[in-house]
């Protein structure tokens, strides 16, 4: 669950960036096909937030 946590933070990063035009050409075809992402990168933070406290709630022993 951590991996999944880590990419979703990842992607939430790189939609951040292409939403304020940090990343070229590349953040413009980014925007493009992940327009919802783009103009909410939150959510998917939130998804990594999410992800991260479960994989913590079933870890504990």
């Amino acid at each position: 669950m951590y991996y999944v946590a880590a990419a979703l933070l990842v992607l939430s990063g790189l939609f951040y960036s292409a939403s304020h035009h940090e990343l070229g050409q590349f953040g413009a075809d980014v925007c493009r096909y992940g327009s919802t992402f783009c103009n909410n990168p939150v959510m998917l933070f939130t998804g990594a937030a999410l992800a991260a406290a479960w994989g913590m709630f079933v870890s504990i022993k």
